[in-house]
Parts: C-alpha cells; structure tokens; sequence
C-alpha cells in the first residue's frame, strides 16, 4: 500500500491548507466525469480520496505518523480511514465541500445532496470524432498532406456555451431543483427519472441565444491539413489529439480518428508490403529469354527474363513494393509471367516451328498447325 503523504505529493509536515490544495488537484485531475470509462483514473481517484480522508483528519493522521496503515485501519469515522469508499458516489457525499469549491455546488454532475445529475454547467470533454480518407496506392510509397473537411460542433462564441441570452443567465430548475432528476414514490419504492422541465439539464434558460437557439453549441465547418505516412493500409487509423468535438464549458476537445482506405489499382494487388502483377511476354520471349520493360509505381523499369521461362513462373523484383509504416525497407515486387502464343502464324513463321519441331523430334498436328485451327473447328 502507497505512502498517503508519497499520493499526495506533499511534505510529511505539511498543513492542512496544503494537503486540501493537494488534494484538490489530483481530484480534478482523474474525475470520473473528466475521465469517463478510465478504470486506472478512477482507481488514482480513489487512492487520493482515501489519503485525503486520513492526513486532513488530526487523529488520523497523528495514528498514521505513528503507526502506518495499520494505525488507522479498521477504524470508524468518514471512509473508516479510507476503508469505505465503496465507490465515488462514497467520496463525493464524504468531501462534498472541497468539490463545490472548483466545480460548483456538489460538484460536477452532484446534486446539493450528493445526488447525481446532469448540470448544464459541468465540465465535459468533447466526443471524438471519426473521418474516413481514401487514398491512393502512389500515396503509401510515399506518404501525402491531404487536406479533410468535416462538420463538427463548438460551443456558441455568442453565448460562450450557456445557451442563454447577453445579459442574462440559465435558472435552476424549479421542478427538481437542479438534480436534473425527479423522485416518484410509488408504495415502498422510490423511481428517479430525468426531469421533464429541464430535461434533466438541471438548469432552464427563459431567454434563449438567438445563434444558438439556447442550445450552447453551432455547427462549424473544418478543414484540416494532416499528414499520411508512407505504409499505411486500409485500416490503419491515425490519432490527432485534440482535434475532435470541442469540449463543454471548458472541457477539453476530443480526438479525430481518421480511418484510411487504400484505393484498389488495377495494375498491382498488395499483400502487405509486396505487390503482385501479370507481366505478359511473348512464346519467343519465354522461350530465347529477353529484358522486358515493367510498370512499377515509380516509373518503368527493365526487368529480365530468363530463356526457358514458363507460363506461370514468378520473377521477384527487389524493393518495388511498399514500405512499412516504421520506415522499413521497402518489400518486393512479384511478376506473374502470361506466356502469349499467336493466334495465327505467317506462313515464314509455321515453317520455322515446324524445322524446329523436327530438329528435336516434337510430333506436331498437321496443316493447321500447332498454333491454327481450321475455321470449321471456330
């Protein structure tokens, strides 16, 4: 178990001013509100709560001084010496005060009576957003600036996000009392439900901004410069901190994810870093062997072909494919080799074959040839 003096960050002697401004701190810090879903931040938020319930209390913390966490373990009072926070709705009723004092009355998303609700004026991050970007296949050789524009929403400059008009300022709701929540005692049961006043706001605002409409927020339209790096797949998502939905009454701003989706070339199929591709070669070509120009995604480049090749065969080309997304060496190019046999042959070129068929022994069909067939067999 943690020194509480080492969670806080304070000075074994240091006051009680201190050890709340401390406190303070590291609860606004990891707020469950300000850290929604982060298990890690509720757990940092409970420790700070539970070293603050002991070192902000003389007998406490002399028991603590002298004895360690055994010394104030088992023990009653506020938390049991930090043994019974439960959960945050535990910590909120406990130190009500000290959230009240940044956060407003109760704190955020607290009722007066340490109740949960939805107050128009809690601090909120701004959601994340999500865009996805086709890019070419030229594009993850080398990385691109593309430029995206995307609709998202901030709060109105007009009304700085209160909803309400210059000069005058949301209500508490009259109805649930700025709980946001309204209690229905049905028998031995009691149903809490969103206020329908306020709509579980909390607040009502008499005079709506006129740009807004007393919403607090208007649309914007973006547009942002980002940078693709070479490597990317479909897939790959690219984080840009802080540039998503701008956040509520100073809350910070989300996060845009960009999704890539690398368009399909029809000259190449990828396998990761490697590309495939059909070459086609000529019967001669196969046969004697040549040095035939290739596509490749930087330009042509002159590949050979050894003689005796095959319809079928595989010719790799070094470092023509695509890099990695860490930078690695590029992979290779595969070339699919399509032998190509002419459909019709001159009458030069049918004797040709046939001495060659005969200089090695090769049976070989009669005056249509090997490569011709009478038009009755079309």
């Amino acid at each position: 178990m943690r020194d509480y003096y080492e969670i806080l960050g304070v000075q074994k002697g240091s006051d009680k001013d201190v050890i709340k401004k401390a406190y303070r701190q590291l609860a606004l810090k990891f707020h469950p509100d300000r850290n929604p879903g982060d298990k890690s931040a509720e757990d940092k938020f409970k420790e700070a709560a539970e070293a603050y319930d002991v070192l902000s209390n003389d007998d406490k913390r002399a028991r603590y001084d002298r004895f360690g966490h055994a010394g104030v373990n088992g023990f009653g009072g506020s938390g049991g010496g930090g043994q019974g926070f439960h959960d945050v709705n535990d910590i909120f009723s406990a130190f009500g005060d000290i959230f009240s004092d940044f956060f407003g009355q109760g704190g955020p998303g607290f009722g007066p009576g340490g109740g949960r609700q939805r107050s128009r004026t809690r601090v909120r991050r701004g959601s994340d957003l999500r865009y996805r970007m086709a890019v070419e296949l030229k594009d993850v050789l080398t990385g691109a600036q593309k430029e995206i524009q995307f609709e998202t929403e901030e709060s109105c400059k007009t009304c700085t996000g209160s909803g309400a008009k210059a000069g005058t300022t949301a209500e508490t709701c009259r109805t649930c009392g700025g709980s946001g929540q309204v209690v229905r005692q049905q028998g031995f049961f009691a149903m809490a439900t969103a206020c329908g006043t306020c709509r579980g706001e909390g607040q009502t605002i008499k005079e709506p901004c006129t740009t807004c409409r007393g919403r607090g927020r208007t649309a914007v339209e973006r547009k942002l410069s980002i940078q693709i790096p070479a490597g990317v797949d479909t897939g790959t998502q690219l984080r840009l901190t802080g540039e998503g939905e701008s956040g509520y009454f100073g809350g910070g701003p989300g996060d845009l994810y960009v999704e890539i989706v690398v368009e399909d070339d029809p000259r190449f199929e990828r396998d990761g870093m490697v590309l495939h591709r059909e070459l086609k070669i000529s019967y001669l070509q196969a046969a004697l062997g040549a040095e035939v120009p290739v596509e490749t995604l930087t330009g042509e480049k002159p590949v050979e072909i050894v003689s005796g090749s095959y319809d079928g065969e595989k010719v790799r080309m070094k470092h023509e494919g695509l890099p990695g997304l860490r930078g690695a060496t590029r992979g290779d190019m595969i070339l699919h080799l399509k032998v190509e046999f002419p459909k019709k042959l001159s009458k030069k070129e049918e004797e040709l074959l046939r001495e060659i068929a005969k200089e090695r022994g090769v049976s070989v069909a009669g005056s249509a040839g090997m490569f011709g067939r009478k038009k009755s067999e079309k």
